[in-house]
């Protein structure tokens, strides 16, 4: 089994980020891998891209933010 990769390194971000530089950081990323417009090749693009959406979907919610940051 993989380990889960860290969200807050992911997004290039501190753990201790507000949503609004959470936010920025992931539209930032998010339209540089989006697959359509990424100069990477598609399979790379989409498999960032999905991680960025993760990591997002995770620290964007407050209870979702608190359950990964417990031990």
């Amino acid at each position: 089994m993989a380990a889960q990769p860290d969200h807050y390194e992911v997004l290039g971000v501190r753990n201790d980020a507000d949503i609004v530089v959470i936010r920025a950081a992931y539209r930032a990323l998010a339209k540089r891998y989006h697959p359509d417009t990424s100069k990477e090749p598609r399979h790379l693009a989409e498999a960032s891209f999905k991680k960025i959406n993760t990591a997002f979907s995770v620290l964007s919610d407050p209870q979702n933010r608190e359950i990964y940051d417990c031990p």
